[in-house]
């Protein structure tokens, strides 16, 4: 019996452009998390004495911006090394061969596979054939796998692939396979790479995806990590997924219908902070929330919307022992009073407006019809703020016109809250 570590899309060093963007950002945390998650993967790797380590694809973001990003490699590989664990690498779409300008000597326990064909790797003492095959260019539109060898007989067959499959929202389409012609091949275990979310396309055989091994940004959510695969005696395997990541995305959306004020609001966040916290395990949590539902806090919150969102960033530092960072807080709620009485009014000014702002939400391109030209309005915008601005998001509409209406509702009626 023995084991070995399936990891893929480290993007280490990834630049992460923007941060400075966001309120309170943790952005030195962020930006070397890839780095700390990259050396909980080694820690894994001695820790339980893997035979080796294969990384699908994407260990680096790109060209480097200096050769720091390569020295730090290097100096994690060394403590492998150290241990008599053989990596085995090959480049995907982001570190493909053409886009990597500069290089380092890697240390002798590294086995890099060429881009110009696939290659195998044998482990005679082990019994193990890995195949494997790199990207020549960042873009790669033809099948890889077809071309791979036909299992090696007398072995424990590996291929690895940097691939979008059969295709996954939110990829680029690189390198498209077929399960079934995955499994044509006869091998063991597909250890899969691109795909950032963690998926097992096929028990018998596996065909995984590891997913990458730390989030880079609210859309990558939950733990990430490595699968670590034990090959018992008679060569049946088994997976277990093991968490390297540092810093936690996660969203938190809550249904505020049944509450009754803000107050109430807040003590539901409060709480929903506290799990999310305890579910992070220690780490540095980047924590959006999402606040939904017909609620007699709606006006409040809207009116107030950089005032309540300070509150709960305030909330996170103190529930969170300062290991909460809230990424942005989205307010999605409704006022059935409000809504009701003016509908009830729809022929003065309110209740044209609130007819406005529901064909506005339907189809933000009826802004257009209105005559309404953003781009005076972004013109007359902080430098700082004009970076947000995104008039062409019909997201961005929604989220802008959600907190325009209550503000001016409340203001035409008089019932602003004054903090």
């Amino acid at each position: 019996m023995f084991k070995f570590i399936h990891a893929a899309d480290i993007h280490l060093d990834s630049p992460l452009r923007g941060l400075e963007q966001y309120e309170g950002a943790p952005v030195h945390e962020i930006r070397d998390a890839a780095r700390r998650a990259l050396a909980n993967l080694v820690d894994l790797a001695i820790d339980q004495q893997v035979a080796f380590v294969l990384i699908a694809g994407d260990l680096y973001d790109g060209d480097w911006r200096d050769y720091n990003t390569g020295l730090y490699f290097v100096d994690q590989i060394r403590r492998l090394r150290e241990a008599d664990i053989p990596l085995y690498l090959i480049s995907g779409n982001h570190d493909a061969a053409n886009r990597m300008t500069r290089t380092l000597r890697m240390p002798e326990n590294v086995t890099f596979f060429s881009a110009d064909a696939p290659e195998t790797a044998l482990l005679p003492d082990l019994g193990i054939a890995i195949h494997g095959q790199s990207f020549a260019t960042a873009a790669v539109y033809d099948d890889l796998s077809e071309r791979y060898p036909a299992a090696k007989s007398g072995c424990l067959n590996i291929g690895m692939l940097h691939t979008c499959a059969t295709g996954r929202e939110g990829h680029d389409r690189y390198a498209p396979c077929s399960i079934e012609g995955l499994k044509a091949k006869g091998y063991d275990y597909w250890a899969l790479g691109h795909i950032h979310i963690r998926e097992v396309l096929s028990h018998q055989p596996i065909i995984a995806f590891s997913g990458n091994i730390q989030g880079r940004h609210i859309r990558e959510t939950g733990p990430k990590g490595c699968l670590l695969v034990t090959v018992n005696d008679d060569q049946s395997l088994q997976t277990e997924f093991r968490a390297l990541d540092v810093l936690r995305w996660d969203v938190a959306s809550l249904d505020v219908s049944k509450s009754q004020g803000v107050d109430d609001v807040l003590n539901r966040v409060a709480t929903e902070i506290e799990s999310c916290h305890g579910k992070a395990a220690g780490r540095l949590l980047a924590l959006r929330i999402e606040l939904t539902g017909e609620t007699a806090a709606h006006r409040d919150l809207h009116a107030q919307k950089h005032h309540w969102t300070n509150e709960i960033r305030s909330l996170a530092i103190d529930v969170g022992k300062g290991d909460v960072w809230i990424e942005k807080v989205k307010l999605r709620t409704s006022d059935p009073v409000a809504r009701s009485t003016l509908n009830n009014i729809p022929d003065d000014a309110i209740g044209e407006l609130a007819s406005l702002f529901d064909q506005a939400r339907t189809d933000t391109s009826r802004l257009v019809e209105l005559e309404f030209d953003f781009s005076d309005v972004v013109k007359k915008l902080p430098a700082e703020l004009k970076m947000l601005a995104r008039p062409d998001d019909p997201e961005w509409l929604r989220e802008i016109l959600a907190e325009a209406e209550p503000l001016l509702l409340s203001r035409l009626t008089g019932s602003l809250l004054v903090i």
